[in-house]
This record gives C-alpha cells, sequence and structure tokens, in this order.
C-alpha cells in the first residue's frame, strides 16, 4: 500500500518510485514541460507494467 509523504507517494517498488518523483520536476514550469514529463512518466509505468506481463 503506499503511503504519502512530503516528498511524494511511495509504492514500495523502486522503478516505480524513481518515475513517479519525476512529476515533481517541472513545478514552475510552463506546459511544455510539464508535458514532456507526463509523456515520459507515462512511457515508462507502461514499460513497467509490460515487463510484469512479460514475467
Amino acid at each position: 500500500m503506499a503511503a504519502v509523504r512530503e516528498e511524494g507517494v511511495r509504492t514500495g517498488v523502486s522503478e516505480v518510485d524513481e518515475v513517479l518523483a519525476r512529476l515533481g520536476e517541472p513545478d514552475g514550469a510552463g506546459a511544455e514541460r510539464w508535458a514532456e514529463v507526463y509523456e515520459d512518466v507515462h512511457a515508462r509505468l507502461a514499460a513497467t507494467l509490460a515487463a510484469l506481463d512479460r514475467g
């Protein structure tokens, strides 16, 4: 179960936690930077899920 802390959400899965940490990077940046980060996070999480499916 995820725990909410000041630094963000922790899942207990290091690969996922590292990806989610990226969501704080564009604070104060424009929409273009946010889109770049969200696209990267989405792709990395999708790859992690696909790897789990493979096994």
